[in-house]
């Protein structure tokens, strides 16, 4: 079926100013990562006309990432009126918090890439609460709902999530159709939180494509090929393993006789 992208484009933006009002808050804050889905993000929110804070948060960051999201805040504001920018960097807070563990603590790699975001997490609604502004979600459907890629109480840590109805592909749709730069366009999708550079596909082992195709997929494995049960087997092991960050917190309810 064909993907009516700018109907698409249009929905998401009434959806966020009717979002905005009904929530008496006064605009939107969002953090540039450098990658597509902040980039198509914060290009709906400046659609709505209403204020757009875009908070660079770089932490030890890759000089490419840091120079796209540049390029993408200075692109948007030669487009939008309603576009601020701020820079907060987070790379002393974080090596201080390093250095608060003992000598002897275990560095746990992914917890510290955690931490990053964690902590851009916090500045964000620092500054959404500074102004009365949503802090709006960046996350896919594959990421927010198919593998549970994000960090828990981090970028998955938001007041609302308008992209997260679509497939990653159908973001590079929507990037595409709203011009967003080429560099973006043509970036290889990162979490931005390792030292290394780890791509989001190094990470997982598979491509959004695959992923993709891993979450539509309900036929019988048999007739599948080696690479295509291996990809199922990736889907399954982060969906499981992860499921946690997508379900509702359990909550323990007492039974009334106990009360």
């Amino acid at each position: 079926m064909y993907m009516q992208t700018k109907k698409i484009i249009n929905y998401i933006t009434r959806w966020l100013h009717d979002y905005n009002k009904s929530s008496q808050t006064q605009g939107f804050v969002v953090g540039i990562s450098g990658g597509i889905d902040s980039a198509v993000t914060s290009t709906l929110a400046a659609k709505t006309k209403l204020p757009v804070l875009c908070i660079e948060m770089p932490i030890l960051q890759n000089h490419e990432q840091a120079s796209r999201g540049k390029k993408h805040i200075n692109w948007l504001k030669e487009k939008y009126c309603n576009i601020k920018a701020i820079e907060c960097n987070l790379t002393d807070i974080f090596e201080n918090f390093k250095k608060s563990f003992p000598i002897n603590e275990k560095n746990n790699d992914l917890a510290l890439a955690n931490t990053r975001s964690r902590l851009r997490m916090t500045t964000l609604y620092y500054y959404a609460q500074n102004y009365n502004y949503l802090v709006v979600g960046t996350g896919n459907k594959v990421e927010d709902f198919g593998i549970g890629f994000f960090t828990k109480y981090g970028d998955g840590g938001v007041d609302i999530s308008p992209i997260a109805d679509l497939m990653k592909s159908e973001v590079f749709k929507i990037g595409k159709e709203l011009n967003i730069i080429k560099t973006i366009l043509e970036a290889e999708p990162t979490d931005g939180l390792w030292d290394n550079n780890k791509t989001d596909e190094d990470q997982i082992g598979a491509s959004y494509d695959e992923l993709e195709w891993a979450m539509k997929f309900k036929g019988d494995t048999k007739s599948l090929n080696t690479r295509e049960k291996q990809v199922i087997r990736i889907y399954n092991k982060f969906n499981l393993t992860n499921r946690h960050k997508m379900l509702p917190i359990p909550v323990c309810d007492i039974p009334k006789s106990l009360k």
